[in-house]
């Protein structure tokens, strides 16, 4: 496997080892010890799938105390852009934001670190994401800070439709709201 920081100090990218042949293709989406040597230590307790039609937008999610989540997330079907904001007070890097395009062809995964608002467009139909999680869904700690914050600046991807949201991700407050 190899591996790669985006623009924000913890946030990670990784490109398994994928074996190919006449049948198909065969890789290793996940390997604690290969994980834990990348420094990667979390304990995963919760798999989810999603899938999404183009131009459905999800996020900018994350969970408070007790119950925050990092994640490991790869796109199994379709492609999606996919985005992470440092919600850190103190980080050298809050406010900020690191994107990756993450497909069914590339087979990237992303690592988010506790600390980090999480979201993702489709830009196909029938995308599909699975995520790992280090915590339980917790509807009562589950927070959000709304896609277009104009302080964020995220450079969403331009499709020829509008975004699909729900109504909860068109209502949440900006970063700066939040954390008045």
């Amino acid at each position: 496997m190899k591996y790669y920081a985006l623009d924000i100090p913890d946030v990670m990218v990784i490109e398994p080892r994928v074996y190919e042949d006449e049948r198909g293709f065969f890789y290793e989406s996940y390997r604690q010890s290969f994980f834990s040597d990348l420094g990667i230590r979390d304990y995963f307790v919760q798999d989810n799938h999603c899938r999404s039609q183009k131009g459905v937008l999800r996020g900018l999610h994350f969970q408070v105390a007790p119950c925050e989540q990092a994640k490991l997330v790869r796109c199994v079907e379709g492609k999606i852009f996919d985005v992470v904001v440092d919600i850190r007070p103190d980080s050298k890097t809050f406010g900020k934001y690191a994107s990756v395009e993450l497909s069914a062809e590339n087979k990237k995964i992303l690592y988010v670190p506790i600390g980090f608002a999480h979201g993702y467009l489709a830009l196909e139909d029938g995308t599909e994401v699975l995520y790992k999680v280090t915590a339980i869904w917790s509807p009562s700690h589950e927070r959000g800070i709304v896609w277009n914050d104009p302080d964020v600046k995220i450079s969403w991807p331009k499709l020829e439709k509008s975004y699909v949201l729900s109504e909860r991700d068109q209502k949440y407050p900006t970063l700066k709201e939040y954390f008045q």
